[in-house]
Order: C-alpha cells, then structure tokens, then sequence
C-alpha cells in the first residue's frame, strides 16, 4: 500500500487563501477517487463550517485528539471524523476550545506529535490528508508541520502580505532545525488581479526573495470560490470550469509531479 501523503497548508498571516487551498485541492483529489481527509486545526474552525460542519454541536473532534493522546486508537479517531457530500472526502473538525491547547498542553513532552501519531493510526483509510493551520505559531501548527511532507504556503499578492510569508519561512527555518528535518515547500501566489500594478509588483517581489520554492503560476481572483463556499461544497464541484479550479488543477498536477 502506498504511504499516506500529508500536506499542510499554512502562513502566519490570516485570509490569504489556506482555506481555499485545503477544500479545492482535497476536492480535486477526491473527485479522482482518491480517499481524502481534511484537517482543520483553526479554533476558527472555516474549513468545518465551509461544510456545514457547526462545531459547537459535535460529539468530538480534533480537539479530542489532543487531549486524549495518550489514548488514542483507530475507532476513537475516526470517531472524530465527519462525512461530506464527496463519499471519499472526510473532516476532522475543530471547535473553539481548541485555542486553549496552547495553555493546557503546550509545555508539556511530546505533544509535537499528537496529530502525526493520530494520522498513523488510521493511514490505511486514506490516500491523502491535507492539514489546514492557524495563522498563528503554537501546539497546532507545530503538529501540523511535525506531520507533513510537503508545505504549501498560499500568500495572497500583496505587500502586507509578504511580511506574513517572511514569519513562515523563518518558522520553518527554526522548526526544520528542532526536528531535523528539511521541508518540502511550495510558495503558491493566490488571489491575483493581473489588471493592478500592486499585484505585479508583489509578485515581482516574491519571485525575487523566494524564486526557488515560488510557483510558477498563480491563482486567480475568483468569485467562484465564494460562491463554493455558500453551497458548502469544492468550487471543483459546483464550478468546475471555473478559472480558479482550472489553477489549482495545474497547482495539484505540480505537487503530485514532485512526490
């Protein structure tokens, strides 16, 4: 059997298109059959409610999963799990309380690796997982890096934005020296208008500092995406042939291109 293939998606800076990139990409996949499960470590919990998923009425979720780590088997993390309108396509939810995993577990040994852990329990149920992050350093994001194999950093195109991506290259520099381990990221350019000047410049800027890991193409405003969202099902789905789904089929043909 094939090894489980874990992304995570992640950038120290709010509404850049993480979100987006999870559902789109793991609708992608799930649409070529693909068994795909969607983890959403936000105490914001978009990826959930993007679904129809209302966290304050689930039974369990990840935030289960950290707390009873010490514990865990296969039947209580797919408990966890969460059905889609997709047959192959499953949510590991958040609720709100997951932003006191920080206080509550952040000190103490090997909470590192609770969600990699986790993810080993149940990797024969799924081709691939894809780990939509907090904008912010903590127990979360460190679990959703320590998990991965690939980083898939969206930066929206825009200079604010840029300062964003500078914390989550020196983040990954800082946690690739704590777990010894070299990152395999993508900076994927998102939400860009090719008519402003603003963009062209922000792009321009990012190829300069990051030309090495930058994408080649970039994802498009689209109002499709919003859309999507309101049906609570992947743009890949409800809009098909829309120009922002056409971009990440050519993003996910790139990563499945480099392992």
């Amino acid at each position: 059997m094939n090894k489980l293939c874990i992304w995570t998606v992640a950038n120290q800076k709010g509404g850049v298109g993480k979100t987006t990139t999870t559902v789109t990409l793991g609708g992608l996949l799930a649409q070529r059959g693909k068994r795909v499960l969607l983890v959403d470590t936000d105490p914001q919990a978009s990826l959930s409610y993007y679904f129809g998923i209302n966290s304050e009425e689930l039974n369990a979720s990840v935030y289960d999963v950290f707390t009873q780590a010490s514990s865990l088997t296969f039947d209580s993390v797919m408990n966890c799990l969460c059905p889609t309108k997709l047959d192959s396509l499953f949510i590991l939810p958040a609720t709100m309380n997951v932003a006191t995993l920080d206080r509550k577990l952040g000190a103490k040994n090997g909470m590192g690796f609770v969600l990699k852990n986790a993810l080993k329990l149940i990797e024969n149920e799924f081709d691939h997982v894809i780990i939509d992050c907090p904008p912010v350093l903590g127990v979360l994001m460190v679990n959703a890096l320590a998990a991965c194999q690939r980083v898939i950093v969206p930066v929206q195109t825009e200079f604010l934005a840029l300062k964003g991506l500078d914390r989550m290259m020196h983040t990954l520099e800082i946690m690739g020296k704590t777990l010894s381990k070299e990152f395999n990221a993508v900076v994927v350019p998102t939400m860009f208008d090719k008519r402003t000047k603003a963009a062209l410049d922000a792009h321009d800027k990012l190829n300069e500092d990051y030309g090495n890991i930058l994408w080649e193409h970039t994802i498009p405003i689209d109002t499709r995406f919003r859309d999507a969202s309101q049906a609570q099902s992947p743009a890949s789905v409800t809009f098909p042939k829309c120009r922002g789904v056409f971009a990440y089929k050519r993003l996910l043909k790139e990563l499945e291109s480099k392992g």
